[in-house]
């Protein structure tokens, strides 16, 4: 049986008019894409092993380079979503291709993308071989790393889709650097910054 015009299920509306109110729906409004534009290569690029230089110098340790916050690379350029860096440490080449093949397999290339924060392995660690005698100078080159401060982006995700969908496979890649490193959002890293210096 239709309810009355009386029923608190059908007020009045605009001239009288029942409106039945049991059916009417409240939908939000879809999150608006259209500033965003897909590149022509949407996935990570491949980073070298080595760096293409004719001769690379054996430097010191320079712990500095991962000490303190970072500089550089501490806002997003392209991307709506990344992965942010919450203390110092090296990344060297597995790390690399982990982060590559990880988002990679992740991301749908039509409508997301990804682009690096930080450089390719450029600085030179040595080490001895095992057994060898102490003395002799400075150990032969043994692999190459990017050193990484807190505060820093280390990949950027962008593209028509939202935190909801990205962060689950961003938050496993951060597990799996050997530093302590968060999932963020644009708005997100605004209001982790903005608790830091009320708690200055």
């Amino acid at each position: 049986r239709a309810p009355s015009r009386d029923s608190p299920l059908c007020p009045a509306g605009a001239g009288g008019a029942a409106v039945p109110r049991a059916g009417l729906k409240k939908w939000t409004l879809p999150p608006d894409y259209s500033g965003i534009t897909i590149p022509d290569k949407p996935k990570l690029k491949f980073m070298d092993k080595v760096p293409a230089v004719p001769k690379v110098r054996r430097e010191p340790r320079r712990l500095r380079d991962i000490r303190g916050p970072s500089q550089v690379a501490t806002d997003f350029t392209q991307g709506q979503y990344g992965i942010l860096a919450l203390g110092g440490g090296y990344l060297h080449w597995g790390h690399f291709e982990m982060i590559r093949l990880s988002i990679g397999r992740s991301i749908d290339p039509k409508s997301m993308f990804a682009v690096w924060r930080v450089p390719a392995p450029y600085k030179a660690v040595t080490r001895k071989s095992l057994g060898q005698r102490m003395g002799g100078g400075k150990g032969p080159i043994d692999r190459y790393v990017t050193a990484v401060r807190s505060g820093a982006l280390v990949v950027e995700v962008g593209g028509r889709c939202q935190f909801e969908e990205v962060r689950p496979f961003l938050a496993r890649v951060a597990q799996k650097l050997p530093f302590p490193a968060v999932p963020v959002s644009r708005e997100s890293l605004q209001e982790m910054r903005r608790e830091e210096e009320q708690r200055r």
